[in-house]
């Protein structure tokens, strides 16, 4: 069968993954959906309430797209970054899993994960963090991360991804080139990092370094100023980070996803419309922008007004747009509905849960002063 053949206007499309209200698709969603096309969108406690009805979600997103599978994410890490409702196996953060220093927990933890996402049409989870905990005072890591040193990142971080990838869930390293030695939340405000590049190379580096290797399918950028690798700029907007380091340096062809356009970060330093097209040159493939849908439109707008104007060339889209496909080919097309029945079977189902009781006996011996 012949591929559908993207227009210029669906490729832009393609670049944009977006948040919603409300806990179904109503018609108001219905069409912008079909108006914008966007490549995916990502899901927030505020859309799920059951099982059964992230079903409902999920088939009725897919069946707005029929020219191109969405890609329907979630941020599922565990422990406080945990998005779904109650009927799922939640397990505890990454952080224990680390001070268990058990590669195969990691990866089971993940399995299991991606196996529930795949049961609700979830293809894409917003994991592993690989940011290491390297400084205490930092606000917004913590106990995301797996460890406060980069081997323990690196071991259980790389599980984790293929925990997700080989269950054909899309895993997404995070957040490039590492949010763990900040003091500031990037939601709120814009960290900024002062360290060297030769502290960087040992602490914060080599977790994205060997994900690259390993082939994660996506990685998120941060909206962090590393004075060490870009003076002006943070990450997500950073040709030098993203085109010359990430791309040219490191060799990283899979997609690159920015973190949320809409954190304080970003928005009180730059507006929507500059941002997106300063994350599309700076190498960014997929532009997340998850609740405002005036912010949604305006970023469309302006990336299509680039790109009618040439300060994004049509070479510079269709890259883009090539390694989205690519994602898709290999985890998402052809798109398959889920139904409630087998959804059911599969989260919180009895193996999971034997699953989560082990490693919660792990976090009672490791927290029982015996063992510590």
């Amino acid at each position: 069968m012949e591929r559908y053949r993207l227009t210029s206007r669906e490729k832009i499309g393609q670049l944009f993954m977006v948040g919603f209200l409300g806990t179904s698709v109503t018609p108001d969603l219905t069409a912008f959906i079909k108006e914008y096309k966007p490549g995916g969108v990502i899901l927030f406690s505020r859309n799920l309430e059951s099982v059964e009805q992230m079903v409902d979600l999920t088939n009725n997103l897919q069946a707005c797209s029929p020219h191109s599978p969405l890609l329907i994410s979630i941020d599922q890490e565990g422990g406080r970054v945990s998005r779904l409702p109650k009927g799922f196996t939640i397990f505890p953060p990454c952080d224990l899993l680390g001070r268990c220093n058990s590669t195969e927990l990691a990866y089971a933890a993940a399995a299991t994960i991606a196996k529930e996402l795949r049961a609700v049409g979830v293809n894409m989870n917003m994991a592993p963090v690989l940011d290491v905990n390297s400084n205490p005072d930092n606000p917004i890591i913590g106990d995301r991360a797996f460890g406060t040193t980069p081997d323990v990142v690196c071991e259980l971080g790389l599980a984790t991804a293929a925990g997700l990838q080989d269950n054909k869930v899309v895993a997404c390293g995070k957040h490039f080139p590492g949010h763990g030695d900040t003091n500031a939340d990037s939601h709120k405000e814009l960290p900024v990092v002062e360290a060297s590049r030769e502290r960087l190379e040992v602490i914060e580096l080599p977790p994205f370094r060997r994900a690259v290797k390993q082939g994660v399918a996506s990685m998120m950028t941060a909206h962090v100023l590393y004075r060490a690798l870009d003076h002006e700029l943070p990450a997500t907007l950073s040709p030098t980070i993203i085109n010359d380091f990430l791309r040219q340096e490191l060799q990283y062809n899979g997609v690159v996803l920015t973190d949320d356009l809409e954190m304080h970060a970003i928005i009180d330093h730059y507006g929507v419309e500059d941002t997106a097209v300063r994350a599309v040159l700076a190498g960014c493939d997929v532009l997340l922008i998850c609740k405002d849908r005036d912010r949604e439109v305006a970023a469309f707008g302006a990336v299509e007004q680039a790109v009618a104007s040439g300060t994004i060339s049509i070479e510079r889209l269709d890259l883009s747009a090539a390694r989205i496909t690519r994602l898709k080919d290999r985890f998402v097309s052809p798109y398959k509905p889920v139904t409630v029945s087998e959804a059911k079977l599969v989260a919180g189902c009895r193996t999971h849960q034997a699953l989560l009781h082990t490693i919660e006996q792990v976090r009672a011996r490791l927290s029982n002063p015996k063992y510590s």
